[in-house]
């Protein structure tokens, strides 16, 4: 059984990869919604949605930063297991 300080640490770096991931698929549909017109001579969407492609990278960072938290508490429970 775990207690609770393990659970919640855990839980905390995959909330930050899953909300990266979910920011990350809206700015990938956004780049796809911005590229298509170009692609099919159509008239271009407004400039906020090439704002809104920048969302890939904001999730990318997101979801990294929820990685390195999540090896942070594991390098930190292996320590305390040491000891």
């Amino acid at each position: 059984m775990r207690d609770k300080t393990q659970a919640n640490s855990a839980a905390a770096g995959d909330r930050l990869i899953r909300a990266g991931a979910i920011v990350f698929f809206v700015g990938a549909v956004a780049t796809l919604v911005t590229v298509a017109p170009l692609l099919l001579d159509t008239k271009p969407f407004p400039t906020y949605m090439f704002g809104l492609s920048m969302l890939m990278g904001v999730g990318f960072l997101i979801a990294g930063a929820g990685v390195l938290q999540s090896i942070a508490e594991g390098r930190r429970r292996a320590r305390e297991a040491r000891s």
